[in-house]
């Protein structure tokens, strides 16, 4: 220390060398960000509520959190390949797909780079249809006005699987309407649609409006090409929506679906994975009741269901501290 009170050039860089050691290891990611999907679904809240605790611990980490509304899961997916997305949520099939290069992402080949977090809520593929549509099964959507979702989307990838399956194509039905998720129930409404089929956790305000609004009903998807898909996939599984979810839904609506996972690549730093890894499990209880769709959420199942790419060393770094895997 100088004569004046003031440290000395040596003195002044050993201090500076200090803080900047003292300061998090992820100091070098001073941003995250989190695609998620139409703000009338589920993946936009859920990104919403994970930022907001991961920024509740800002403190500890140094990091900041944003959730971006998008185009779903296969937007995510594609912008977390080229490296302009940390995080997004997306279905457990294009995961799969994606990580294999298999499906709709064949022609880019394997992403072999990209990495899983955990899982999230399941998401029933559900059939709604308009009141006077006359729509009481699958096979009833032949000739009818039908929106198959928007391309990049969970729903639309979902809905090509299933048309395939079917062998059925975009001639089978009168109109093929490519709207977000957040256009179709007022299309519906509008008497501009007959039906749209969307995977989304439950329950979902992307249903509830269409039901509230203009009486809309929802409709079992089964059949043996559905009995297919369930039991030849490893990322489809036997799904339901249980009576009295919605107004007036008397029956369990039975169907197939995904799960939402959390997907990154290893492009994010360990620090950033981990510190959003323990930002939603040392808060489970909080997470839980931040979404009705996440209510049956339990943390062993989060650590290996619907992911295909292999864990991020974060993640699996906090997850070996709690006990939940062993390698």
């Amino acid at each position: 220390m100088n004569r004046y009170g003031g440290f000395n050039g040596p003195a002044l860089l050993l201090g500076l060398l200090g803080v900047l050691l003292a300061l998090p290891a992820a100091a070098g990611q001073a941003f995250v960000n989190i695609g998620t999907g139409g703000v009338t679904g589920v993946y936009y809240p859920a990104g919403q509520h994970l930022c907001r605790l991961f920024n509740a611990a800002r403190d500890e980490h140094g990091m900041r959190c944003t959730a971006e509304s998008t185009g779903g899961s296969v937007f995510n997916l594609n912008m977390i390949r080229s490296g302009d997305m940390d995080f997004g949520v997306a279905q457990s099939d294009l995961q799969h797909h994606a990580y294999h290069g298999s499906g709709r992402f064949e022609a880019f080949g394997p992403a072999r780079h990209l990495r899983a977090m955990f899982s999230l809520h399941p998401e029933p593929l559900t059939l709604v249809v308009h009141p006077d549509s006359g729509i009481e099964s699958l096979d009833d959507l032949r000739g009818q006005r039908v929106n198959i979702g928007n391309p990049g989307s969970g729903q639309r990838a979902m809905m090509e699987e299933l048309l395939d399956e079917l062998g059925w194509d975009h001639d089978t039905f009168a109109r093929v309407a490519e709207l977000p998720s957040r256009e179709q129930a007022q299309a519906l409404c509008d008497n501009r649609v007959d039906a749209f089929v969307f995977s989304v956790g439950h329950p979902s305000a992307a249903i509830q409006e269409p039901i509230a609004t203009c009486n809309a009903r929802l409709v079992s998807l089964e059949g043996a090409a559905i009995d297919r898909l369930v039991n030849e996939t490893p990322y489809y599984m036997a799904a339901e929506v249980p009576a009295r979810t919605y107004p007036g839904q008397e029956d369990t609506i039975r169907t197939y679906g995904v799960g939402a996972t959390l997907v990154t690549s290893e492009r994010t730093s360990n620090e950033a994975a981990y510190a959003l890894t323990r930002a939603v499990f040392e808060n489970f209880d909080t997470f839980r009741g931040l979404h009705p769709a996440f209510a049956g959420l339990e943390r062993e199942a989060m650590v290996d269901e619907g992911l295909s790419a292999p864990l991020h060393p974060g993640a699996r770094r906090y997850f070996r501290e709690a006990g939940w895997i062993h390698d």
